[in-house]
C-alpha cells in the first residue's frame, strides 16, 4: 500500500514529501476544512493530529507529518490572516480578487505567504517550491504556475535580500 497525503486522483504524483512537506499539505487541507466547514481551529487541529497525520484511513497510509510545523503553519495563517490576505490580493492578477480564488488555492497561497512572512528559517525558494508541489497534488492545469507567480512576487517583496541580483 502506497503512502499518500493527498486526494490526488489519477494525476501525476508530486515528489515524495518529507515530514514538513506533508505538514504543509495537511495544513492546506485543514485550512480548507476551517473555511468550508466552519469548524474551530482547535477541533480541526486535534482531528488531524489524532486521526490523519501518519495514520491509515480507508486502507491508505498517510505520510507522517511534523506536528509542530503543521500547528505552526495553520495557527500562523489564522493569526496573521488580516496581514496575509492583502499581500496575496495585491500579488494576484488585477481584476482577480482573492475571494474569486477557490478555497483550496486560497489555502495554498495563505500558507505559502505565512511561511514567507514568518518562517525566516525556511529559504524563500524552498517555500515557493514546496507550495508548487502542494498545488500539483490538487491541480493539473495552471494553478501551480499561479502559485509560483504569486508566491514569487510576495517573496521578492518580503525577502528582497534573498532575491537580490536576479532579474524578475
Amino acid at each position: 500500500m502506497a503512502e499518500t497525503n493527498t486526494p490526488d486522483k489519477g494525476r501525476g504524483a508530486p515528489r515524495p514529501a518529507n515530514q514538513r512537506g506533508a505538514a504543509r499539505l495537511f495544513a492546506v487541507q485543514a485550512l480548507y476544512q476551517l473555511e468550508i466547514g466552519g469548524e474551530d481551529i482547535l477541533t480541526v487541529v486535534a482531528e488531524y493530529e489524532q486521526f490523519r497525520l501518519g495514520k491509515e484511513i480507508d486502507g491508505e497510509q498517510y505520510r507522517a507529518a511534523d506536528p509542530a510545523f503543521f500547528r505552526d503553519v495553520i495557527s500562523g495563517v489564522v493569526e496573521e490572516q488580516r496581514r496575509i490576505d492583502p499581500l496575496v490580493h495585491t500579488a494576484l492578477v488585477e481584476d482577480w480578487p482573492l475571494k474569486r480564488v477557490d478555497a483550496t488555492l486560497r489555502a495554498i497561497l495563505r500558507c505559502g505567504t505565512y511561511e514567507l512572512l514568518r518562517r525566516k528559517d525556511v529559504p524563500g525558494r524552498v517555500v515557493i517550491s514546496e507550495y508548487i508541489d502542494v498545488a500539483r497534488a490538487f491541480y493539473e492545469d495552471d494553478e501551480p504556475k499561479l502559485v509560483n507567480g504569486v508566491l514569487d512576487r510576495i517573496a521578492h517583496d518580503l525577502r528582497p535580500d534573498e532575491f537580490s541580483g536576479e532579474g524578475s
